[in-house]
């Protein structure tokens, strides 16, 4: 009985092994200097964007930082009740999140926050939502 409760406990390991594996990670890199995003999965690159960062007299904050609130249909309580659609928030006031001024992506245009195309901001969302937010991470180098 005794060998029996070792190899159930051993399956049962492996299962939350597996379910934690198949949850994955989403890491966003964001290069403010060529104004890009690579997002990646598990460690893989899969997607690589435009981005706007802060414009000159803001600043998007340079780090490595977990994701910690998502909001759909975000608008900002800052800036005039602007519309950030797909918002996942790093730190802060501070998020990824879809512009509709799409003929600034890349170059800095916001006011700190890191702004995607509306398609590419969906595809995010739906990524760190499904990883997990605490399986989300965003880095922000210069």
């Amino acid at each position: 009985m005794k060998r029996f409760g070792m190899i159930t406990s051993a399956l049962f390991a492996a299962f939350l092994s597996q379910s934690v594996a198949e949850a994955g990670t989403v890491t966003a890199r964001i290069d403010i200097s060529s104004q890009t995003m690579t997002v990646s999965e598990n460690g893989f690159p899969i997607h690589r964007w435009k981005v706007s960062t802060a414009r000159k007299g803001y600043v998007t904050p340079v780090g490595s930082y977990r994701a910690y609130f998502a909001s759909r249909h975000h608008r900002s309580r800052k800036y005039d009740n602007a519309p950030m659609p797909f918002a996942i928030f790093f730190k802060g006031g501070y998020a990824v999140h879809a512009t509709y001024d799409l003929k600034r992506l890349g170059r800095p245009a916001s006011h700190g926050c890191i702004r995607l195309h509306p398609d590419n901001a969906a595809i995010f969302f739906r990524l760190a939502k499904q990883a997990g937010l605490a399986n989300t991470r965003v880095i922000i180098t210069r």
